[in-house]
């Protein structure tokens, strides 16, 4: 048995990963490659949506990490240690992208 993944899998993740990454190209030949191995133009849309998803969550959390580590810059030093040690939210490790498609 052969552990190759088939070309139009290797062109998804792909194609999702230079979109979630901000690939100056933005994986437009593999969509070419996926239309020419008969994936359907909604399933492309699927992996798209999520790799944007992914990317937009990254960035928003890596934007709210910044903000909070600017802020401190400006805040007045803590008496105590415990008054230091910040209290983070928790959340699920992913969200589901805005029409709904889970991206776990």
């Amino acid at each position: 048995m052969s552990s190759d993944l088939h070309p139009s899998i290797v062109a998804l993740v792909s194609l999702a990963a230079n979109i979630a990454s901000n690939h100056p190209d933005q994986g437009l030949c593999q969509v070419d490659r996926l239309k020419d191995y008969g994936v359907s133009r909604e399933q492309i849309d699927t992996v798209i949506e999520i790799a944007r998803h992914i990317r937009d969550e990254a960035a928003q959390k890596l934007d709210a990490k910044f903000d909070e580590a600017y802020a401190a810059r400006f805040a007045p030093k803590a008496a105590t240690k415990l008054a230091a040690i910040a209290v983070s939210e928790g959340g699920a490790c992913c969200t589901p992208t805005p029409s709904g498609k889970s991206c776990c």
